[in-house]
């Protein structure tokens, strides 16, 4: 692990950051590639961790499955290796084996999978022993505990001789990742529908395209708030279209209550400042991974607001809702738990002058807490830890005006 500490900067000119490719998207794309059998075009794959691992474990086709820390690869990859009849052992670091699969290997099971706990039940390792016949063509899954888990199983029905409907069952979160998978399928030559809370997809074949990945709108997240938590400046960011199928796009609708002018052309999204005009409560349940950016940004900006949608945080790649709470207390903020899940950032009353940043392992927590700059002189416990999602990520902050220290 290697330190990185940012100097005070609270002013920007105009900046044009160069944004990478969406893991979100390149994640889903590799996995129906690999359905295809190949023939596609597929351009601007992520250079995130996540989905060079993707990469490597799909062509070098090994006996074990390393995901190394990416969950997302970890539940494709079990649904992929599990359904395509596919004998491989998955497994990861000691936290990747601490966070929870047995909701989609029930699933896979009772399709007609076979898979075995090389260790604890419901988490990896697992090994993955066949798929002879399916023995059902309708499951039930939660809705409420990961994505994921519904992604992986809907990219790979299509090649189910039966197809799947799949009852999403409870309240549904993260639904705008589920659509994207939908919608990425059908630009595959996929047909689904997805009413209510069934997903229908019948037996069929994937066709091949060409296919460019747009970037990432989770990784634009920060520069937005950079820009709201900074006194002036302006900034460019390349490649995001507005009609995204990402869910992080909904930080455009956030950030104009947080202080943002949003203005779109053909080579992505220009960002300026305009008044607050508040955040008094958002709903992250499709979202998720935006609630970190949004918590730092209201703290750092004055901004009490009331979280809801939080539930799955706890099962990242740290327990994201208590690495929150513990770092917003360094500078005197905080974020407290009520009645029903619904959580209250109360914002900073006071910054000391140098605030060290715990990382907890989680990308997003070091880019979460990178607009701490604008305030005060801000330091990193682990630098690499971006390299999950976004390993450009402190050269765009030097890009952008950031010193490092």
């Amino acid at each position: 692990m290697n330190k990185i500490t940012l100097s005070t900067k609270a002013s920007f000119g105009e900046v044009n950051i160069p944004l990478p490719s969406s893991k979100s998207e390149s994640n889903r794309v590799l996995i129906i590639d690999a359905l295809t059998k190949g023939g596609n075009h597929i351009s601007n794959l992520a250079e995130a961790r996540d989905t060079q691992t993707m990469i490597r474990l799909l062509e070098e086709d090994p006996d074990i499955l390393d995901v190394l820390d990416a969950g997302t690869t970890m539940r494709f990859l079990t649904a992929y290796a599990a359904l395509t009849n596919r004998n491989k052992t998955l497994t990861g670091t000691p936290r990747m084996c601490e966070r929870p699969i047995g909701i989609l290997v029930d699933a896979l099971r009772s399709l007609g999978a076979e898979i075995e706990y090389k260790g604890k039940e419901g988490y990896p390792p697992m090994e993955t022993k066949g798929f002879s016949k399916q023995l059902t063509n309708h499951i039930k899954i939660r809705g409420d505990v990961s994505s994921q888990y519904i992604s992986a199983l809907v990219m790979n029905a299509p090649l189910l001789p039966d197809g799947l409907t799949l009852e999403l069952t409870g309240k549904i979160g993260s639904r705008t990742y589920i659509e994207m998978t939908l919608k990425l399928m059908e630009q595959f030559g996929i047909q689904y529908s997805f009413e209510e809370n069934i997903i229908k997809v019948a037996h069929q074949d994937y066709h091949n395209t060409n296919f460019a990945v747009e970037s990432d709108w989770s990784g634009a997240s920060y520069w937005f708030s950079l820009l709201a938590c900074a006194d002036e400046g302006q900034f460019f960011l390349k490649g995001l279209k507005k009609d995204s199928l990402q869910g992080d796009s909904k930080i455009v609708e956030i950030m104009d209550h947080l202080g943002i002018n949003s203005e779109f052309n053909e080579e992505g999204i220009q960002l300026t400042k305009k008044a607050v005009c508040g955040l008094e409560s958002f709903d992250f349940t499709h979202c998720p991974d935006l609630a970190q950016t949004v918590a730092v940004t209201c703290a750092l900006i004055g901004q009490t607001s009331k979280f809801t949608g939080l539930e799955s945080l706890r099962i990242k790649e740290t327990d994201r809702i208590f690495a929150l709470q513990q770092e917003l207390a360094k500078f005197n903020a905080k974020l407290v738990e009520g009645e029903n899940e619904v959580f209250t950032l109360i914002p900073s009353t006071g910054i000391p002058a140098e605030v060290n940043i715990s990382t907890y392992d989680d990308h997003r927590m070091a880019m979460a807490f990178m607009p701490l700059a604008t305030k005060t002189k801000v330091s990193f416990d682990d630098m690499e830890v971006v390299n999950k999602s976004y390993p450009s990520f402190w050269k765009h902050c030097q890009l952008a005006g950031l010193e490092t220290i």
